[in-house]
């Protein structure tokens, strides 16, 4: 009868052993879940951070890019404004005739030094003139037609007049130059 007691007892033993070992499993599989759950919260703020730092930098590019823009290309509303100016200017020495410039040579000299110095002032600001000389091929990204017309001797698409020059502000095409284009049909 001792013997059964003994074993009971070795029973009991191996219960609590592993009742033990289940509460220590159960701690440690619950550290470990914490421990998952805080790497888990780790991994997604370190993800939000590096979003936002990307973001700030991206912002950061494009309010440089902005900026240079402004600087470049602020002012191409005046600039424009400015065109017609430099159009009458040339148009009024374009039309002084030989006897007008001895007669008034100080006015004229003096409208060609204000277009020297306004051609001055377009250079500075990143301004040059678009120029297409009658011969050349029309291009769209640079020309703007304001008439066709079939003329012998040339090509369709060749320039065959130049009604007025145009702008460029720095990369950007402030007005096209305005001219006619052959519509010449190919023979």
């Amino acid at each position: 009868m001792a013997e059964p007691k003994n074993e009971d007892f070795l029973d009991d033993i191996a219960e609590v052993e592993a009742e033990e070992l289940a509460e220590e499993l159960s701690e440690i599989s619950s550290e470990e879940a914490e421990l998952d759950a805080l790497r888990a919260e780790r991994d997604q703020y370190k993800d939000r951070f590096m979003r936002a730092l990307a973001d700030a930098e991206n912002a950061r590019k494009r309010g440089d890019k902005a900026r240079r823009d402004a600087e470049q290309y602020g002012g191409s509303k005046l600039a424009r404004d400015m065109l017609p100016v430099y159009d009458n200017m040339k148009r009024a020495l374009e039309a002084a005739t030989d006897e007008q410039r001895e007669v008034s040579a100080a006015l004229i000299e003096g409208v060609e030094l204000t277009m020297r110095a306004l051609l001055d002032v377009f250079s500075k600001h990143g301004i040059r003139v678009v120029s297409p000389e009658v011969g050349d091929r029309f291009d769209p990204q640079m020309h703007e037609a304001m008439f066709e017309a079939p003329l012998p001797g040339t090509r369709a698409g060749d320039i065959i007049q130049v009604s007025a020059e145009g702008f460029m502000l720095h990369d950007r095409l402030l007005r096209p130059a305005q001219v006619g284009v052959s519509s010449m049909p190919a023979g």
